[in-house]
C-alpha cells in the first residue's frame, strides 16, 4: 500500500504517520514545505523506514494507491490571522489532489474536511439530516472556513465516479498537540503542566474529542473499501460538556480552574456551543470507536505530562 500525504507538517497528519509506522507499515510518501521539520519529526520518532520525503511539484514522481489531504489551519489563531486566504491555500491543493486522481483513476483521495461545514450557531448537535447554514446575506470572517470546506465537499460529491472520502473532524486531541495553541484542551494541559490555574468562560460547551487510535481507525476503514463518494462525520462513543471535563481532569490531575465571567475564548470560525455530530453513518462501514470523549482525553492527558 503506498500512502501520499499532503501537509505532513500538520499535527494530526503526524500522528497519523505514528499510527501507520505502529500498525500498518505502509509506504508513506509525506508533502510538507517544511521538508527539514519533517525529517526532524521522522527522526524523534525512529520513523526510519518507508518514508519518502517530497515537495508538492513532486506528486507526479510516484504512484499511490491513496492521497490524504490534510493542508489546512488548526490553530485558530493562525485561521483568524490567514483570513480569507483560507479559500485559495484549500482550493490549491485539493486540485492538487484531484488532478492527480482523474489522471490515475484507481487511486482513493481522503479529504480532512470540518464539521464546521455545517455553518449555524450549533444550538443543537448536528446530523446527517442537517442542512448546512451559511448566512449568505450576512457573511464575515468567522464563515471563511465553512465556507471553503464546504466548497471542497460540493466539488468531491459532483466528481461522483471517482473515489473520495471527506472525513469531518470535529474536535481533535492529541498528546503531542502544541500546549501554546488556543484550544481549550491544550490550555488545560497547559495549566497542569504549569501549576497554573485555568481561567474560562461560564459558557457550558459540548464537544466530542477524537483521538489518534479512533481517527487511524476510521482512516483505515476508508481506505479497505472497495468504492465510495461521501461525506462522513467523525465522532467518539460520547461527547462531554466542558465542565463535566473540568471536573474530571480536576479529580484526575493537580489542576484548577476558575470561572471568569469576563473571559472569552478565541472563535476564529464562530461560536458553538453543541459542536459535535449525531450521525453514525459510519457504522455502516463498522467503525465503532474505542474511546469516549473523556476516556480519550485521559488517556492523551496522561501520554503528554511524560513528554
Amino acid at each position: 500500500m503506498k500512502i501520499a500525504i499532503l501537509g505532513g507538517t500538520s499535527q494530526i497528519a503526524k500522528d497519523l504517520t505514528v499510527s501507520f509506522s505502529k500498525n500498518d507499515r505502509p509506504q508513506l510518501y509525506l508533502f510538507g514545505r517544511n521538508l527539514a521539520s519533517l525529517q526532524s519529526f521522522l527522526n524523534s520518532n525512529n520513523i526510519t523506514k518507508n518514508c519518502t520525503l517530497l515537495a508538492y511539484d513532486e506528486i507526479n514522481n510516484h504512484k499511490y494507491d491513496v492521497i490524504i489531504n490534510f493542508v489546512g489551519i488548526g490553530d485558530p489563531a493562525r485561521l483568524k490571522e490567514m483570513g480569507s486566504d483560507i479559500f485559495k491555500i484549500t482550493e490549491e491543493y485539493d486540485n492538487l489532489a484531484l488532478k492527480y486522481i482523474k489522471n490515475n483513476t484507481k487511486t482513493k483521495y481522503i479529504f480532512l474536511s470540518s464539521g464546521s461545514v455545517y455553518g449555524g450557531n450549533y444550538n443543537e448537535p448536528v446530523s446527517e439530516n442537517m442542512d448546512a447554514r451559511i448566512k449568505i446575506n450576512s457573511l464575515d470572517s468567522s464563515d471563511w472556513y465553512s465556507i471553503a470546506k464546504l466548497y471542497a465537499e460540493a466539488r468531491h460529491r459532483s466528481l461522483n465516479n471517482f473515489f473520495i472520502a471527506d472525513l469531518r473532524v470535529f474536535n481533535y486531541f492529541s498528546h503531542t498537540q502544541d500546549i501554546t495553541s488556543k484550544f481549550l484542551i491544550t490550555e488545560i494541559v497547559r495549566a497542569i503542566k504549569e501549576k497554573s490555574v485555568l481561567r474560562t468562560s461560564p459558557d457550558n460547551i459540548i464537544r466530542d474529542f477524537i483521538t489518534p487510535f479512533d481517527f487511524h481507525k476510521i482512516i483505515q476503514i476508508i481506505i479497505d473499501t472497495e468504492k465510495l463518494n461521501a461525506a462522513y462525520d467523525c465522532y467518539t462513543k460520547a461527547p462531554i460538556s466542558k465542565f463535566d471535563l473540568l471536573l474530571e481532569i480536576e479529580k484526575k490531575f493537580d489542576f484548577k480552574y476558575l470561572v471568569d465571567d469576563s473571559y472569552r475564548n478565541l472563535n476564529a470560525s464562530g461560536a458553538k456551543l453543541n459542536y459535535y455530530s449525531n450521525s453514525r453513518v459510519l457504522e455502516e462501514m463498522d467503525y465503532f470507536p474505542k474511546n469516549s470523549s473523556l476516556s480519550g482525553i485521559i488517556e492523551e492527558i496522561e501520554l503528554a505530562l511524560k513528554i
